[in-house]
């Protein structure tokens, strides 16, 4: 948490497609991607195809590694498991914080599926106020990927009543800013990118080319976006396919009748 006044706390929260610790240099490297995000000094970081696990006998637990480094609390939901090793997505954070829900989302097929596509809400307390953090990796099939952004905004994720404002929707959606993925979502939740104070929205995939808008950061109405836009250096643009995608936001301080109408609404579901 970097300071609070009487508009509200901000926040520094990152979406990050780490594509399994591989650069663009064909070198896996944990560590390179723990000194992206270091240098971006979050304070929640959501991650998408992240590598847990050890490939031999006597390596590390990367994930893990990456996550001490940084000093922060790991959570971990796995999408595929594969010879001992398992890849997911994962919301690391420095502040207290407990899983909510950690599913998978919608599929069209019929088949068993190589990697289940799935949602990690992660509840956070921020200075006693908890900001709920959904982090997503959608599918690359169209019509699956609508069936996944028509769920997450339904009555299991970001519409349920235990996900109340302040909430962050985040990760890598696989979806520009013209497809109807993006359209479900951006229709009930604000795009960080839009108040880019910096100009118009930039591209986030690829690193070596970025010509589209895949990862996002989508707010509820009481988070104001101070900043949001990808980090791009030298370092982020070997470090992965994706760059990562940093939002500054100050969640506003409800009052306290708010807060008790709330938690009386909630007691009555």
């Amino acid at each position: 948490m970097k300071h609070s006044d009487q508009q509200g706390r901000t926040l520094r929260i990152l979406t990050y497609n780490v594509h399994r610790w591989l650069g663009t240099d064909r070198q896996i490297s944990p560590g390179r991607i723990a000194e992206v995000i270091a240098s971006c000094d979050p304070d929640i970081v959501a991650l998408q195809e992240v590598r847990v696990g050890r490939v031999r006998a006597g390596e590390v637990d990367q994930a893990a590694t990456v996550a001490a480094t940084l000093g922060m609390d790991l959570h971990f939901q796995p999408t595929i498991r594969i010879l001992g090793e398992q890849y997911g997505i994962a919301v690391l954070t420095r502040h207290s914080s407990r899983i909510v829900r950690a599913e998978r989302l919608p599929t069209q097929s019929t088949r068993p599926s190589f990697e289940k596509r799935s949602a990690l809400w992660v509840s956070v307390e921020v200075e006693g106020h908890a900001v709920q953090v959904v982090n997503a990796h959608l599918s690359l099939r169209s019509g699956e990927r609508r069936a996944q952004a028509a769920a997450l905004v339904g009555s299991d994720w970001i519409g349920h009543p235990d996900c109340a404002d302040p909430a962050v929707l985040l990760g890598d959606f696989n979806a520009p800013p013209y497809s109807r993925s993006y359209r479900l979502i951006a229709n009930r939740l604000h795009d960080a990118q839009l108040s880019n104070a910096s100009g118009e929205p930039q591209p986030t995939f690829h690193t070596r080319a970025p010509v589209l808008r895949l990862d996002h950061v989508f707010v509820t109405k009481s988070v104001e976006v101070v900043n949001a836009g990808p980090v791009r250096n030298p370092l982020t643009k070997v470090a992965s396919d994706h760059f990562p995608l940093l939002a500054e936001l100050r969640v506003r301080k409800r009052s306290k009748a708010a807060a008790e109408g709330q938690a009386h609404a909630s007691e009555l579901l």
